[in-house]
């Protein structure tokens, strides 16, 4: 397993979370300010919490490359500017996921760490389209977007080289870094649920949600912390067991399949 593995499977595994979230806020769209507003307030609610516990759970020796790269205070600028200039107050919002995300060792802190400096390289978009549609821009209410400026590509790239290196070539490290990772999407999933769009109600689907790779959740072994991860379905040599029902219930199409046996006709049975 190479260095790469883990940035890869983070990227793979949340990209539905990244959709999903990415659906709710619609920030590449033109938005009026009180939308603006209630997003900037609710980065920097989940700031509030979600900084001070990632600067505690980093090892010492890490909390030093931590500090220049928090973003807490840019959000909470922009709530002041928008307070003051604009006269829109902040927007509450419900932190309770962020609190509990469990960050009990340095994976897991790296796995929550890749969503929100990943949410960096988004800025780059949406800081010019601030500043053409609603006037904004650094120290104008739009210091969060713009984040590092043109220093937040260089910093990315310290985080990926970091994140390899700490992470390394373990599947355990790995699978705890993304099972991270989808945690900190829920929770700011959760907590931008009140600005989702309306939609009507989708068609139930079957489909399974994308999972960690199975090779992955294998080479590491039982995962006692999530009983649910994917693991790869133990087959048979030749055949599939089907689960039938004994006797069809009511509104059950029925077939009847021949049989081998001498004298037999066929069964009756529910598909």
């Amino acid at each position: 397993m190479s260095s790469d593995t883990a940035l890869a499977e983070l990227r793979l595994t949340t990209r539905a979370e990244h959709d999903r979230i990415e659906n709710i806020l619609r920030l590449t769209e033109p938005m009026p300010l009180e939308r603006y507003a209630a997003i900037v307030s609710g980065f920097d609610a989940f700031l509030r919490v979600w900084e001070p516990r990632i600067h505690a759970a980093l090892p010492a020796r890490l909390q030093g490359w931590f500090r220049p790269r928090r973003r807490g205070g840019f959000a909470s600028a922009d709530v002041e500017w928008l307070l003051d200039v604009a006269g829109i107050e902040p927007t509450p919002f419900s932190t309770g996921m962020t609190a509990a995300l469990p960050l009990y060792d340095l994976a897991q802190v790296l796995g929550s760490l890749y969503v929100i400096e990943g949410s960096t390289l988004g800025g780059r978009v949406i800081a010019p389209q601030l500043k053409r549609t609603l006037g904004l821009d650094q120290g104008r209410g739009a210091s969060y977007f713009h984040g590092f400026g043109g220093e937040t590509g260089v910093m990315w790239s310290n985080f990926r080289v970091l994140a390899s290196l700490e992470i390394g070539e373990s599947p355990k490290n790995t699978v705890r870094a993304c099972q991270s990772a989808k945690r900190t999407f829920a929770a700011l999933i959760d907590l931008f649920a009140p600005l989702a769009p309306v939609q009507a109600p989708a068609p139930a689907e079957s489909a399974a949600p994308v999972r960690i790779a199975p090779a992955l959740m294998v080479a590491w072994g039982e995962d006692d912390e999530d009983p649910d991860a994917t693991r790869p379905a133990p087959l048979g040599d030749d055949h599939i067991d089907l689960p039938v029902d004994d006797a069809p219930a009511d509104g059950d199409t029925i077939v009847e399949l021949p049989l081998d046996e001498p004298g037999d006709d066929t069964i009756r049975m529910p598909l």
